[in-house]
């Protein structure tokens, strides 16, 4: 386990717990309350770099449980935590590397890598923050006593990193019984998601993106979660996905990205969703607890 460094935001990021929103869904089921979770996108990427430490820490400042990320793979098989397929946009690869375009991620070693600035684009105090490995984000979240939405992005570029996930997720403690209530493993990837079920039918699952409800049966046979962008769903919508069971047994959850203002984190809890995918963890929290 890493030991945390000092905090990069100040205390007065420092938010309230969860909350519980009541919902006309759940008013009609007959439950008085319905628990929306809200997901730091990318760790708290509003307050700091994105898929860094310093994210998944600004999120524990800010009181949030649940932080998401994106896993790809480098040249020399190492699994890393970025969201782009390719490093410009958030380190500085283009001036440490300048022959190197166009900078993909499955083009440079993790030793490359780790050469990088992650976070001088986001702003100059977060200088020298590093792309992080895996499992280093695991132990963050973990001496955070925080949750994992972990995100396999553009699996068919890598061939196997399913398997090599769930590898790396054992070996690190997240698949034993405490840590499994505490991971969801989800991709915009069907045949991906299939895969993680069939290698691993005890760990929770999501799909990325907004089925047609006709076949919402098909892809409850491997997820648990039907995770789509707000901008893409109504309260029918949110109610179809929820009325069929998933691979667990269980209803399927919703979980919706990426969420950004008070409004519209009100409007899309009161259509009955589990949970709001956001930058701005405490923007959300904060208006659905006023909304309470």
């Amino acid at each position: 386990m890493q030991i945390r460094p000092a905090a990069a935001l100040t205390g007065a990021l420092i938010g309230m717990s969860a909350l519980f929103l009541p919902t006309a869904a759940a008013q009609a089921t007959g439950h008085p309350h319905h628990h929306t979770v809200t997901v730091a996108h990318r760790g708290a990427s509003g307050y700091a770099p994105e898929n860094t430490l310093a994210a998944v820490d600004a999120a524990d400042d800010l009181g949030i449980d649940w932080v998401e990320n994106d896993v790809q793979r480098t040249k020399d098989g190492e699994l890393i935590v970025m969201h782009d397929t390719t490093l410009s946009r958030t380190t500085n690869a283009e001036e440490v590397f300048p022959d190197r375009a166009p900078w993909n991620i499955s083009d440079f070693t993790l030793d490359e890598i780790e050469k990088l600035d992650a976070g001088s684009w986001f702003g100059p105090e977060f200088q020298g923050e590093a792309v992080p490995t895996l499992e280093e984000y695991m132990d963050r979240v973990s001496d955070n006593h925080q949750k994992l939405l972990l995100e396999l992005k553009s699996p068919e570029l890598y061939p196997g990193i399913e398997r090599q996930t769930l590898r790396e997720l054992r070996r690190e403690g997240w698949l034993d019984h405490r840590h499994k209530r505490r991971l969801i493993v989800q991709s915009f990837d069907a045949a991906s998601m299939r895969t993680v079920h069939r290698l691993r039918p005890d760990v929770k699952t999501g799909f990325l993106g907004t089925p047609a409800v006709a076949d919402l049966p098909e892809y409850a046979e491997f997820s648990d979660q039907i995770n789509p962008s707000y901008k893409t769903i109504d309260a029918d919508y949110v109610a179809a996905v929820q009325a069929v069971k998933g691979a667990h047994g269980k209803p399927l959850e919703v979980y919706t990205w990426t969420v950004n203002d008070g409004p519209s984190a009100v409007s899309v809890a009161g259509m009955g969703v589990d949970g709001i995918i956001t930058n701005k963890p405490d923007v959300v929290r904060d208006a659905l607890d006023d909304a309470s």
